[in-house]
């Protein structure tokens, strides 16, 4: 019982800083729902059932404009396509978790994802499993929060949401430099890197998805090679 509430805190204290950015950001969609005539019940079942942040703005224009299904999900699969390399590099972190899979599957975010991985994170806690699915609820439930109070502060005080999607890129840059700190290898980190601003000059706008493609092959690659100076 202690081994899970101390795997519990652990897991509470490691998603404190994405408490902060979905309160925000969740907020913020729940505003700018509200300004198209949606109240707290949609945010709270979009939160539910979508738990997207980038999809779920995209989703507020779809709603507001009476966008067709194929449409709709065309574009989903487009914002979420890094999701199936997401999955992929989770196969062994995941194997054995149960039924729980399910849900960690249908809570997977960048933020969750990136904690996930993190090693430096995860040391000293005893069911990692467990501590996976944790970070997955946690996350969610910030989300969830932060989008349904959005809502209903929305529907009942004016409120200028300019700007505030800029809350996600800091989450992204926070979680970068403590990632980068708290490792000795950054290769990884480097790679990422060149490979989004490559692929920015290249594909402008429509450069994520590339992007997660050639960060993919790259890691692959390096893999092989240092396989073979291990085997040498």
């Amino acid at each position: 019982m202690m081994t899970r509430k101390n795997d519990a805190k652990k897991a509470f204290v490691a998603t404190l800083p994405v408490l902060a950015g979905y309160l925000a950001l969740g907020f913020g969609f729940g505003v700018l729902l509200s300004t198209k005539g949606f109240g707290a019940i949609w945010a709270l079942f979009m939160s539910v059932t979508m738990f997207g942040g980038s999809m779920q703005y995209a989703a507020v224009d779809f709603l507001a404009d009476e966008i067709s299904l194929v449409s709709a999900a065309v574009m989903t699969l487009i914002i979420n396509a890094r999701h199936l390399f997401y999955g992929i590099s989770l196969l062994d972190k995941y194997k054995g978790v149960g039924a729980k899979k399910i849900y960690m599957i249908h809570a997977l975010t960048d933020e969750t994802y990136s904690l996930v991985c993190s090693d430096e994170i995860a040391k000293g806690v005893e069911n990692k499993h467990f501590y996976y699915f944790l970070i997955s609820l946690f996350d969610h439930i910030y989300w969830i929060a932060g989008c349904t109070l959005g809502a209903v502060f929305g529907t009942n005080v004016s409120f200028n949401s300019e700007g505030i999607d800029f809350v996600l890129t800091a989450l992204f840059l926070t979680i970068f430099v403590e990632q980068w700190m708290s490792s000795k290898n950054h290769t990884s980190a480097i790679i990422g890197v060149v490979a989004a601003v490559v692929c920015t000059v290249i594909f402008h706008d429509n450069m994520l998805i590339p992007t997660m493609v050639l960060i993919l092959v790259a890691l692959v690659v390096l893999r092989y090679v240092r396989r073979d100076k291990h085997d040498l």
